[in-house]
């Protein structure tokens, strides 16, 4: 059911004084044709009782003629800010930029950050907003899952349905999403909770077997039958199965792009108020699916470009895959068991945040 202003409100407060936000500080909300009104005008409400100087820069969708969904992470390509200096200009110059258009895998988002201004990406419907305001149980159950990822050599996902994926790290930095901004230069997205890295260059190799119910994005559909992908030296050369198999390898040759069949981020979610259901009780176009990326044991692997790393694929074609009941270990250590998060690995490791 919708939720209503005060609510939506005092959740927008939570998370910019999370992000710290303090009074004078310039906000910039980024916005499009998308972008849920009432979403906006409850972060313009929240951020200027907390003081902030806020701006609005709305700027026209691109890429409508080539992407085949309307959803935003459906087509990567160039962005409203390409070719627009004083759009960048004006960005660069806010301490925070709110964006509620979505703005991903661009050089200028990169360049905007490098300027010290922070991002928080905010596009799903204001009640998924509401139910997962991040909090800092949040932070540390992130970060306690940084932790067990770093310095680890080899990420391996087995599954009762055949999944045996082997994925060498080292190469990549590992992100943190836990749904606020709080050191400058840093990007996050609300809602969120979920830890990643990218393999290393050549490296991911085995077999991916997609179950019923596990979940293709942009598609935002829930698999019916089996899905074979085979992967060799860093890519998927061969998707097996029914009709979704073939709709799959359809919706990536429409890229005319090799690179679109490359293994992506890897990780796992960790969020507890998630739920692998929600998916199906939204219109197709209401949501981007961020509950099933972040829901607590899954395993989130994409396709597609890794320039966010600082990787030099950047092909327009990015999938997310949220897999169900797999077995994810780092080096030796089991951190998801059948779609289970090893809790008693979930606790405080002394890196508390001092929002």
């Amino acid at each position: 059911m919708p939720i209503h202003d005060t609510d939506l409100i005092r959740a927008w407060t939570q998370v910019l004084k999370l992000s710290k936000l303090q009074p004078g500080q310039a906000v910039t909300i980024l916005t499009s044709d998308n972008t849920h009104p009432q979403t906006l005008r409850c972060a313009i409400t929240a951020a200027t009782m907390l003081g902030a100087t806020v701006c609005r820069l709305d700027l026209p969708p691109v890429n409508g003629d080539k992407a085949l969904s309307r959803d935003p992470l459906a087509y990567l390509g160039t962005t409203p800010l390409t070719g627009n200096p004083p759009a960048i200009a004006a960005l660069k110059a806010s301490d925070l930029v709110l964006d509620l258009m979505t703005l991903l895998f661009s050089p200028e988002q990169h360049e905007i950050l490098a300027s010290g201004t922070k991002i928080l990406l905010a596009v799903e419907p204001p009640e998924i907003l509401a139910r997962l305001v991040p909090t800092e149980e949040d932070y540390r159950r992130v970060q306690a899952g940084v932790k067990l990822l770093k310095n680890k050599s080899l990420m391996r996902v087995t599954s009762t349905a055949g999944t045996d994926l082997h994925l060498p790290l080292g190469e990549y930095p590992i992100t943190a999403e836990y749904g606020f901004v709080d050191q400058p230069g840093r990007w996050d997205h609300w809602p969120s909770g979920f830890v990643f890295t990218w393999p290393n260059e050549g490296g991911a190799r085995g077999r991916i077997v997609l179950d019923k119910g596990d979940i293709l994005l942009p598609q935002k559909s829930y698999v019916t039958e089996p899905i074979t992908l085979t992967v060799e030296q860093g890519f998927v050369t061969r998707i097996e199965g029914g009709v979704e198999a073939e709709l799959l390898k359809e919706y990536i040759d429409s890229f005319e792009d090799p690179e679109a069949y490359a293994i992506s981020h890897i990780g796992w979610g960790l969020q507890k108020r998630a739920f692998w259901s929600t998916l199906g009780l939204y219109d197709r176009e209401a949501s981007i699916g961020m509950d099933a990326r972040a829901v607590n044991g899954n395993f989130l692997f994409s396709l597609g470009p890794n320039n966010e790393a600082g990787g030099s694929r950047t092909t327009t074609c990015h999938i997310d895959i949220p897999m169900r009941r797999c077995n994810v270990f780092v080096d030796d250590l089991q951190v998801v068991k059948e779609g289970k998060v090893v809790e008693s690995l979930m606790v405080d490791q002394g890196d508390s945040h001092a929002g």
